[in-house]
């Protein structure tokens, strides 16, 4: 693991570092994407400009352009609008550097090895890792025939000596990822498939590995092939509900894109007008976010992308987690939109800096001196009383804060009446039928600054 030789302000959570400290490494992220011309779908661009301006906190590991609802074969041509984004982020990036204090890009070994949170790749780097995939859909096309530099890369990136996970976002469909699997069947053990299978997780936006006047055949799609055969090693999540409010969501704050999203930045400039829904990719992505408010390795945590239980999938078949039926679906609907302006916002501020080079930071969550993306564990016996303490918190810019501390009900059985939720420091009494349990809170963190910007720290404390 390599030191960032730069220093920078650490944001969504993060404190700001010296030289030598090291800091967390980026989650790996792979998209497949059926990007298309704004009058056929626009969705996909939107999203791909919302994650430009994220590129600092994912390691891009591939941008895969494939297969989709709306096209099979997929237009190679099509390609052209990832570049086109890819193009304006790399005229955004002077100015979205400067959020970090970034001052120069890594070589193209280190850029091509571990990133971490806070580093902006240069967009050589991104076109580099933008590769066609599967251009026909189905499961009947997977096998020989169907290799692509997608599939091939995918192989070559789970070989790639590093323990993190590889977190795929179906915006299409997943085809891509079925191809590769089936490659590493045909020729490796039982034990080095499981291995490798093992590598993945994936987060489909409904299944898109079909025609959409198909899509209720679910047996057409290489989706269900993963989930019947991987069930034990590919950790599936299958959203259907929350991209739907995530489409509706941006409608009735359209204005808030008109006015600020497509007047910023470069990249501002490339994002389209919505013809279905505005950005229903999103969640894909945001899931894996690294803002302190969920685990991507726990779906039932909640977070930007709603929240899922293992279950039944809508084909009636295989398992998964999903988000489709009552009452986990009105659930997760219910935290998209609870959480959708936090996630407009902070949209928003970045592509301030996208334009100006300069703008709100997001203010830093610490916890008992607990700080960073991943959660803050706890052990406690029945009857015990917890005291957190936020007091440490900060804003970078010097802004005011403020606090609001809540439990996730949806975890663990015993709930709790959190006293003084909005000061800094509040003690939790734990009741005495919590035994065995795991309660998970959450100290959200707002600034008075720009966008009034969030930050977040989930906290769970296991019960003895």
């Amino acid at each position: 693991m390599r030191k960032l030789t730069i220093a920078f302000v650490m944001l969504l959570g993060i404190s700001v570092i010296s030289f030598a400290k090291e800091t967390p490494l980026k989650p790996r992220l792979v998209v497949c994407t059926d990007i298309a011309p704004a009058d056929v779908e626009p969705d996909d661009m939107e999203s791909m400009v919302h994650l430009m301006v994220y590129a600092d906190m994912f390691e891009i590991e591939a941008l895969i352009t494939s297969v989709g609802w709306n096209c099979d074969p997929y237009p190679k041509e099509w390609a052209q609008y990832l570049h086109r984004v890819i193009d304006a982020y790399g005229q955004d990036v002077k100015n979205l550097r400067k959020r970090s204090e970034q001052t120069s890009f890594l070589s193209n070994d280190e850029e091509n090895g571990r990133q971490h949170i806070g580093y902006w790749p240069s967009a050589d780097y991104l076109r580099s890792r933008a590769v066609m995939g599967s251009e026909h859909g189905g499961i009947k096309v997977i096998g020989e025939g169907n290799d692509s530099p997608g599939s091939n890369l995918l192989i070559q990136l789970a070989d790639e000596d590093d323990p993190r996970p590889i977190y795929v976002a179906a915006w299409g469909g997943a085809n891509t990822l079925a191809q590769a699997i089936w490659r590493v069947k045909q020729t490796r053990s039982a034990e080095e498939l499981k291995k490798f299978v093992s590598k993945f997780r994936i987060y489909t936006i409904t299944d898109q590995d079909m025609q959409y006047n198909m899509r209720m055949n679910r047996a057409y799609s290489s989706h269900q092939w993963l989930r019947q055969e991987f069930k034990d090693d590919l950790q599936f999540i299958w959203d259907e509900g929350t991209w739907q409010e995530q489409c509706e969501l941006g409608k009735q704050h359209w204005a808030w894109h008109q006015n600020s999203i497509q007047k910023l930045g470069a990249l501002g400039k490339e994002y389209p007008n919505y013809k279905w829904g505005v950005e229903g990719d999103t969640p894909s992505f945001l899931y894996v976010l690294p803002n302190g408010l969920n685990d991507p390795e726990d779906p039932s945590q909640a977070g930007w992308a709603g929240y899922h239980q293992r279950g039944l999938c809508p084909d009636s078949l295989t398992t998964a987690w999903t988000s489709w039926e009552e009452p986990v679906r009105s659930i997760s609907i219910g935290y998209k939109q609870r959480f959708y302006l936090h996630e407009l916002f902070d949209f928003i501020e970045r592509l301030h800096w996208a334009e100006h080079g300069e703008g709100n930071h997001n203010p830093i969550v610490v916890v008992n001196g607990h700080q960073g993306p991943s959660p803050l564990t706890l052990q406690a016996k029945a009857g015990d009383t917890i005291r957190l303490d936020a007091s440490k918190s900060s804003d970078p810019d010097f802004n005011a804060i403020a606090f609001q501390w809540w439990q996730q009900p949806e975890i663990g059985t015993a709930k709790l009446t959190i006293e003084d939720a909005q000061s800094a420091v509040v003690n939790l009494h734990i009741p005495t039928n919590a035994t065995g349990q795991a309660l998970h809170f959450i100290c959200e963190v707002s600034d008075k600054g720009a966008s009034n910007l969030k930050s977040y720290q989930r906290i769970i404390i296991s019960i003895e």
